[in-house]
């Protein structure tokens, strides 16, 4: 396929105008900005010219033709006239650096610019960009700074529209902060100026390609088998599980994999800020929130999405994350024939998450006591799993407690499974053993009668995890 078939009507028109109209020469013999100055070193140069080029191309390439075709063939449509264009800059570059500007070139015409590589790099779960000169990845829970870098302000700038600019929500002075998702389901969070002193602020939580399961989080030493075991058949039995933790524990990452163990036989709805979770059943109706518009109106809230999810004929609620006054219509939900209905909250211990879940209640704004508000949550949920991220990165089930009902205003629960910390190797990493309290979760006798059970011996406290 020919170069020329992609090059845009605007640029073709101006072979028919008059003489006097014509640009005093063609493009691809002109340098591409002969004034300007040049950069201090050979990267920054390259970096400079990158963004150049990739402007001049908006303006030659018929965009719309091209992203229709495959990564490998758009490449080779556009090396030509990347070609040109590099030699008018006189940069000295060998086929190896060609090759990759090429791809740099691709990458700011359909991709993210300079972090779509760290986006294809499986071995990154963070990028935190904090200005343009900086970004910084996560790497097996350890920050390390990275090479990339965007030329500016407004090159980041736009690159920040462009992520959020495919959700329908925007970001600009009048509202500074958005959050929004990559196709892949990975979660961002945007701050500019003014809010951002020192520049635009991106954070973006990447999802693996290959949603965890159970059994993967079990082979990394994030959960024991027997703990495994028992939410497998909690969720099975439709115990309606809260699963607690603080930022970057993993929440989203056990809520996806518990959700394995639902049968394919329920209707699903999940609520979300931005949609993430990345659910295996075939019938899984998706919502997600919407900021104000210019105005300030048209947003619509979690809780209006769990208003209208009760009428759709739910056999489960899935809340990405319960953070508002949306809890009171959640455990109305979970009280009305929506067991096993799930949700994350941030909460640093089991008991620190019914405390939550009290004040987002109180926020809805009804003349409830504190002993009816603990009475809903005591009814509604049976199961809270403890998330941690802990010091050496690795992040693990601490935790997992039943509440057990509720005496006078005070909420009963009991620990099932813990992770217990023994020491720490010199190279930073944690020890530590899954144990069973003893105790076993009084909602057993509802599993058997399902059809599910755990074997005894996991609950024995003299049992190696």
């Amino acid at each position: 396929m020919e170069l020329n078939r992609f090059i845009s009507r605007k640029r073709q028109a101006t072979a028919d105008k008059p003489a006097a109209e014509m640009p005093e020469a063609p493009l691809q013999a002109r340098p591409i900005a002969a004034a300007a100055p040049a950069l201090g070193n050979k990267q920054e140069r390259l970096l400079d010219a990158k963004v150049r080029i990739h402007s001049k191309l908006i303006d030659e390439l018929n965009l719309a033709a091209l992203e229709k075709l495959p990564e490998g063939q758009l490449s080779v449509q556009i090396r030509d006239l990347v070609s040109e264009f590099v030699n008018a800059e006189k940069l000295m570059l060998n086929e190896a650096e060609l090759d990759r500007f090429v791809k740099d070139i691709v990458d700011e015409m359909v991709g993210l610019g300079p972090i779509e590589p760290l986006l294809n790099d499986d071995s990154i779960n963070d990028i935190l960009i904090n200005g343009y000169r900086q970004i910084y990845v996560e790497r097996r829970g350890n920050l390390e700074l990275s090479s990339a870098r965007f030329r500016d302000e407004a090159h980041l700038l736009r690159i920040i529209n462009k992520i959020v600019g495919t959700v329908g929500r925007r970001v600009d002075e009048s509202q500074p902060m958005c959050d929004a998702r990559l196709a892949d389901g990975s979660r961002v969070n945007v701050a500019i100026r003014p809010i951002a002193v020192d520049g635009s602020l991106v954070s973006i939580r990447k999802f693996s390609r290959r949603p965890y399961s159970m059994e993967s989080l079990t082979s990394i030493g994030s959960i024991s088998m027997e703990m495994s075991a028992l939410l497998a058949a909690a969720v099975a039995g439709r115990v309606t599980i809260l699963v607690s933790g603080g930022t970057g524990s993993g929440k989203t990452t056990m809520l996806n994999a518990l959700s394995s163990f639902i049968s394919h036989k329920e209707r699903l709805i999940t609520i979300e800020d931005a949609a993430e979770l990345q659910l295996q059943q075939p019938h899984v109706a998706r919502m997600e929130t919407r900021p104000p518009n210019l105005e300030g109106k048209g947003e619509i809230r979690q809780r209006e999405l769990v208003k209208n999810a009760l009428r759709m004929r739910p056999d489960r609620i899935i809340i990405g994350e319960c953070r508002g006054e949306e809890a009171f219509d959640m455990l109305q939900a979970m009280n009305t024939g929506h067991e096993g209905s799930m949700t994350t909250i941030h909460a640093n211990s089991p008991r620190d998450s019914i405390s939550r879940l009290e004040q987002m209640v109180g926020m809805a704004g009804f003349p409830m006591t504190i002993q009816s508000i603990r009475s809903q949550i005591a009814a509604a949920i049976r199961l809270i799993v403890q998330l941690q991220r802990l010091s050496d990165g690795v992040r693990r089930v601490v935790s997992i407690s039943e509440i057990t009902g509720i005496e006078g205003d005070i909420i009963q629960m009991q620990e099932i499974f813990k992770f217990t910390r023994t020491g720490t190797t010199e190279d930073g990493a944690i020890i530590g053993a899954y144990k069973a309290t003893g105790l076993r979760p009084k909602f057993m006798p509802e599993l058997v009668a399902r059809g599910l059970d755990v074997p005894t011996a996991y609950f024995d406290p003299s049992r190696q995890h």
